[in-house]
């Protein structure tokens, strides 16, 4: 399978976009975590309150990225846009999960539609003719 795929995203939403012979699909994953959740102060065993919510929202952040990168593993053409830096963090991870020979574009983009973002990736990978057989 000839698996494409847009990636909008940012450090607490990605819009995914993924193209394949047999159409098209849009997944959405969110961070669903502010940095500093507020916590009870005193937590037995495990450090100082401040350590205990930056290591909770740290862990949520791999997850989320992992969430991300489980979801493209398959991809054959990867493009990324969004705002900040997160895009540069993901591109990181792609190339440690051996994905960054897949990597097609990364591109500043402010805050898009749903329907903008998969315009933007029709643009980039405009549907195949049925005669296409490369």
């Amino acid at each position: 399978m000839n698996k494409r795929v847009g990636l909008w995203f940012d450090n607490k939403k990605a819009v995914i976009i993924s193209i394949t012979d047999n159409g098209e699909e849009r997944r959405i994953f969110t961070i669903n975590m502010e940095n500093y959740v507020r916590f009870s102060d005193s937590v037995p065993g495990d450090g100082s309150p401040g350590n205990t919510r930056d290591n909770r929202y740290w862990n949520h952040v791999a997850e989320y990225y992992d969430k991300v990168i489980g979801h493209i593993l398959d991809a054959k053409a990867i493009q990324i846009f969004g705002p900040g830096d997160a895009k540069f963090e993901l591109e990181k991870r792609l190339g440690s999960a051996g994905l960054a020979q897949y990597i097609v574009s990364i591109d500043n983009v402010d805050k898009l539609t749903d329907l903008q973002i998969i315009n933007r990736v029709r643009a980039r990978f405009p549907a195949r003719s049925q005669f296409d057989l490369s």
